[in-house]
Parts: C-alpha cells; structure tokens; sequence
C-alpha cells in the first residue's frame, strides 16, 4: 500500500494543476446536484418493527388519513387578571382560528373553545392545525403564514406560540465551525512557524468537508436524513481533515529538510504517513459504518454520512494535499530568522519536548499510570447515573417559541399533557382497558375510546401526570403494556421510549464490535498481543470520562451556566453510540501515531525505554497539535442551539482531551515501560498468520533507500 500511496503522491505533485482540476470540478458537479436533487431534512425518531410503530400503522390503516401528517399546537396566553373568554381574547382567537383555516396546506383546525381545550385557570388554550403532508412537506411560506395568521391573536394583548413538526427549522450556524477552524489555524501556526504551512490544512479540509456536504444534501433527496446530519459529518469531517493534513504536511517538511527534492518528498509523505492515515481513516470509517448493526435506520443513515465524509477527508489528504504542497513548495518551511541563523548549537540541539515528557513519565512510570487512573475514575463517576432519552420541546432554546409553547402548556394543562400516550386496542375491550389504565398511578385524564368505522378497533388517549422524558412516564408505558389486556401503546412519548430502548440495548453489542474491531486492527499493525490490550483498555477509560463529563453538565446540570446550556435533563439517547464509535476511531489515530515509531525502535534493537523516548521524541508534537485542533473544532460546536450537537461537541472534545493527555501521552508510555520486552511479544503461529500491513511504511523505506544514490557519487552527480 505504501508503495501504491509513493507513487500517488508523486502523481498529484507533478500533475498538480491536473489534480486540482479534477477536485474543483467534483465540487462543480455536486454542487449542482444539490441544488436541483436536494430534499428536506426530518426530525422524527422512529424504529420499524417496535410495539409504538406497529400500533401507527394499525391506526393509519383502520382509522385512515396519515398518522405522519404534519401538525401543530397554536398556544393562546394571556397573564394577569385577563382570561381567553374575555370578549375581546375570545374574538381574537376566534378570528386567529378563521386565518388559520384559509393559511395554505391547512386540512384542519380545531377552535379552543369548541374543543374545549382551554385549561382551567382560562388563561391558557390551543388550537390544532393538521395539513394533509408530512412535516417535510410543509414548505417554508407555509410555515409562516401559519404563523402569521396566529399572530393576529396579539392584537388582544394575548402572547402566542407554536409547537410541533411544523414549527421545527434546521438553523444552520457556521459560528461554532469558525471558532473552530479558528483555533485551529493558530495551533496549526504555532506548530509549523509558516502561514503557508499552516492554511495549507485548513484548505484542503474545507475542500473535503464541502464535498461531503453537498453529497448529503443530494442525498437527502433520496433518502430520510436527520437534521443533525450534516452538522455531524462537518464536525468530523473538519476534525480529521485538518489532523491528516497535518501528518502529511510535517512529514513533508521533514523530507525537505533532509535534502529531497519536492516531488519525491511528496512521494513519500504520502507513502508513510498516508499509509497511517488510510489506516486511521478506515477505523473511524468502520466504527460508524457498524451503525448499522444497531437496527436503528435514521441512526444508520447518520453513521453512514458521516462516514463518508471521513473517507472523502482522506482521499483528499492522499491527492488533493500533495497538489497543493506542489503550488506550495518550499514556502511550506519556516520562514528563517536572524535569530535562528545566529543559534549556537547548543541551542539548536535542544531537547524536544516530547523527550523531555517521555523521560519525566519514565521516571515516575508507575505515578504516571496511578494519577490519571485517579482522575478518570473520579470524572466517570457520574456515568453511573446516567440516563437516556431523545429530546423534545422541553430541551429546546428558552426563547425559542417551541420552548414557550411547551412551557405554557405544562403550566396550563400539567407537565404530562407534552406527552400524551395513544393506546391502541380491540372495540370489545375498550372499556375494560380505559377502566384498567385509569386505575394507574401517575394517570390524570383517560379519554373516552374512539372506535373505528368498523368497531373493531378502539383508541384512547391516556395524559400522564410526569413529563416526557421522567422516568415516571416510562415506567406508566410499561405498566400498561403490562397490563393483561390487548393494548398497544403508541404516540410520539411511547415512540421515544422505545426508540431509546432499542438504543440501549444495542448499546453493548455495539461496543463488543468496536473493542473486538479495536483489537485485532491493533494486532495487525503492532504485532503483538498486550499492546492492543492497552489500547482497547485505554480506549474505554477515554469512553467512560466522556460520558461522566456528559451527565455532570448536561443531566446534573453543574457548569450549565459556563456552557451556556439552558436546560438540563437526560442525556440524548444517540449520544453513547456516537461517541464510542468516534472517540474509538480518534483514540486509534493517536495510538498509530505515537506507538508505531517506538516499536519500529524497537525492531531495529533499541531498548524498550529507549523505544519509547523515541517515539515520543517524533510523535508527540504532531499528536498535540492534532489533538488541540479536534479539541477546537469539536468545542466550537458546543455554541449550537441544537441540544444534540451541543452535547456531542462537549463529549468529543472532552474525551479527545483525555484520550490524548492522560491516556495516550502519558499512560501509554509507562505502561509501555512497565511491560518492557513483554509488551511487543507475539505467538509464533500469530506471527505466521497475520499479514504485515507496515503502517509506516518501512518496507518502502528501505527500497527507496537502497535505491537511492550513496551520498559521494550524489555529490559528483550534482
């Protein structure tokens, strides 16, 4: 492979112009695939085969009409002494209801008044508008002329919101990307001392990520994708875009400065450290793509966008980045200085850092492993109260207009009345069943049943008295699915539960496959049995801090205010396979990174301490750089509105801030030392067995080496 990669990126060196073409035509064409093919994003949760989805198609089918049909609350309130039934409120609203009915799409509206949906404090009420399409459907000026036909209620001095589908935009915000690419071109700056360098991955990162983002929207014409899509492929897809830029560029700037000649120092950046981020690129690339295995198809179909957006940052790295590097060439190196001209050479052969770190962990090696044990345990120990469940109005922005319907309502109706449950179940048995759940604890309101044309089927309407999302309100779900009775309960808060049910249980599988993926991906490429232990196990440490961050801020709610989080509650349901599968692909990176160079010491007869020096000598101040910059790109993301991204940008940055510090630079290599000879120690028929993939490249390496002219007769070619 390394081979194949050498001669790509000479290619793309000495055909840059060619190269570049090709990808500005790529972006051409997927643009304006997008344009024309594009579709609407959804945000509905839902998992074929579950009891809540079964008993939806039930209803579509005997009750006719579409259960998915776009709806949504109109919220009247009124403060003070003032009540809707006051002459002037109820013929506002009455007017408001009259604008509705004629805004265009509308099937239905219900009038507050006749439908006796006014609570009883007579401050609070709501209209329902149904449209005949689903809430993908209902255009932009739909929305809004809804909107505006019931805001003609203000005129009485009553405040009015909106919630459900219809009112639920996709905001997208480019503010936590440019804080990200920001910070990200400073650290890339400090590390590379060259402007040219460091833009350079900040170029083709964009190039990669904008790639990936007009595939998803032409993908969104055919397929169903969550709104939160594209916000996670551009959170990776800037992250790992940048890192393996980076790889590519230091080699390269190290192949310079070794005397190469462009092309052929491009040749084998890419040959070396493009063979360690195809291998990088591929864990993530698996550990989202085995989304799929979980059974949840939107969960799927986010996987596999982001996924291929990963794969889109490498192909660019391995071609479009040795095509820049050409228009580059050795602007890429540091500018020199009059004072690095005038360095004694003492100063000029300073200890690296990554040196200096190594020896100080070696010295206190068993310290070094203890400690960081010490604090990850501590930051994990939250996780023990965590709790999942996808998120609804009550999780939204506190200005935000869904927000204020939902809590008008609660306020008005009772914190149940958000999350109605629909019980489905035979015509002969209906009022057995509406007496049975009526008898349950945390039950308000059982509405009489509805029966189908042919009285077969019944419906009924069950108000719980918690919220959505309470556990109190799950555990009423499953006390009636317990009931002995024929019932079937459904509706979006029992579609949610069991969304999340199934996310749980496929939470362990999940993580067998990345820990058994994990293992033998690091078998191939360190060739030993106890160095992918450590890695897997340190993996799993990063996990397991990540989630502990994740339910001290976003479910207990301390540091709320510091991250500008508004609300507090369980944590979204997706969030712990996603940040397994990314933080399991990213962990990976660094592993490669630091640890392929210390056994490569070690072959080559190096003492194990010695080995690891020297890894860390060459690898930690790229791994630094790396991780600071996903740490900036993932950060900036928790400034979203969107309480999904929020959390996953927090979860992200904080577990690449363990992986890295604690878990990479430091365990890593003391546990390294502890084990000594023992930690590179493979069975014979092991050894037999599996291929050598030769990650660094080292077999390449050593033909271009033999190949290349002594030094002498280079000289008297010159």
């Amino acid at each position: 492979m390394a081979t194949l990669l050498y001669r790509l990126g000479r290619f793309s060196f000495r055909r840059r112009r060619l190269t570049l073409a090709a990808w500005v035509l790529l972006l051409a064409v997927l643009a304006l695939g997008a344009n024309k093919l594009s579709g609407p994003t959804s945000a509905a949760f839902s998992i074929p085969g579950t009891e809540s989805s079964r008993a939806m198609d039930v209803l579509e089918k005997n009750f006719g009409g579409r259960t998915d049909a776009a709806s949504a609350k109109v919220v009247f309130t009124v403060t003070g002494d003032t009540k809707l039934t006051g002459t002037a409120q109820r013929a506002a609203i009455e007017t408001a209801v009259a604008q509705l009915a004629k805004a265009p799409g509308v099937a239905s509206v219900t009038d507050p008044f006749a439908a006796k949906t006014v609570a009883p404090d007579l401050r609070t009420g709501y209209a329902t508008v149904t449209y005949a399409v689903a809430a993908t459907e209902v255009s932009v000026a739909d929305r809004t002329a809804m909107q505006a036909a019931g805001d003609t209620a203000t005129s009485a001095g009553i405040q009015v919101a909106y919630s459900g589908e219809v009112t639920e935009t996709t905001e997208e915000s480019h503010t936590a990307e440019g804080i990200g690419i920001l910070v990200a071109a400073f650290v890339l700056l400090i590390t590379f001392g060259s402007l040219v360098a460091a833009g350079l991955p900040l170029l083709t990162a964009a190039a990669g990520v904008g790639i990936g983002m007009l595939s998803i929207k032409i993908a969104t014409g055919f397929f169903d994708l969550s709104g939160s899509t594209s916000a996670l492929a551009t959170m990776l897809g800037l992250a790992v875009g940048i890192d393996y830029a980076l790889f590519v560029v230091s080699r390269f700037r190290h192949e310079l400065a070794a005397g190469r000649d462009g092309e052929e120092a491009a040749g084998r950046a890419t040959g070396t450290a493009g063979s360690a981020v195809v291998f990088a690129g591929l864990t993530v690339i698996i550990a989202l793509a085995a989304l799929s295995v979980t059974g949840v198809p939107f969960l799927a179909a986010m996987g596999w966008a982001a996924a291929g957006t990963v794969a889109v940052a490498v192909l660019v790295t391995l071609s479009l980045v040795p095509a820049v590097l050409g228009f580059a060439g050795r602007r890429i190196l540091p500018r020199p200085t009059s004072a690095s001209k005038s360095a004694s050479p003492a100063t000029a052969a300073a200890v690296p850092f990554g040196e200096r770190w190594a020896r100080a962990v070696l010295r206190h090696r068993v310290l070094a492993v203890v400690l960081p044990l010490g604090v990850i345990a501590l930051v994990a120990l939250p996780a023990l109260d965590l709790r999942l469940a996808l998120p609804d109005d009550s999780s939204a922005a506190v200005d935000s207009t869904q927000r204020q319907a939902y809590d008008r309502l609660a306020a008005g109706f009772g914190a149940g009345f958000n999350g109605p449950l629909v019980i489905v179940t035979s015509g002969a048995e209906a009022a057995r069943v509406k007496q049975a759940i009526g008898a349950l604890d945390d039950v308000v309101l059982v509405t009489a049943p509805v029966l189908d044309k042919a009285g077969d089927t019944a419906m009924l309407t069950v108000i719980p008295r918690s919220a959505p999302t309470s556990e109190a309100t799950k555990n009423l779900v499953q006390s009636i699915r317990a009931l002995p009775l024929d019932v079937a309960v459904t509706g979006t808060t029992a579609v949610n539960i069991d969304v999340s049910d199934k996310l749980t249980k496929a939470l362990v599988p999940y993580l067998a496959i990345v820990v058994g993926l994990a293992f033998i991906l690091l078998m191939l490429v360190f060739r030993s049995l106890l160095v992918p232990l450590k890695a897997t196990a340190g993996f799993l440490l990063s996990v397991a801090a990540a989630f502990g961050g994740l339910v001290f801020i976003f479910q207990q709610g301390h540091l709320a205010d510091l991250l500008g989080l508004q609300s507090t509650g369980p944590i979204v349901s997706i969030m712990p396979i996603f940040l397994i599968g990314i933080l399991f692909g990213l962990a990976m990176d660094y592993e490669v990174f630091l640890v392929t160079r210390t056994r490569e010491e070690f072959v080559h007869g190096a003492s194990p301490d010695d080995a690891v020096i020297s890894g860390m000598r060459h690898g930690a101040r790229v791994v630094t750089a790396a991780a600071l910059i996903m740490m900036s790109v993932f950060a900036g993301f928790i400034l979203a509105d969107d309480t999904i991204i929020k959390s996953l940008g927090f979860g992200l940055a904080f577990g690449v801030a363990v992986d890295a510090f604690l878990v990479r630079m430091t365990m890593v290599p003391a546990v390294l030392s502890l084990l000594g000879k023992a930690a590179w120690w493979l069975p014979r028929p092991l050894d037999r067995i599996l291929p050598n993939v030769d990650v660094e490249g080292e077999r390449l390496t050593k033909r271009l080496a033999a190949t290349e002219p002594a030094p002498e007769l280079a000289a008297a070619q010159g």
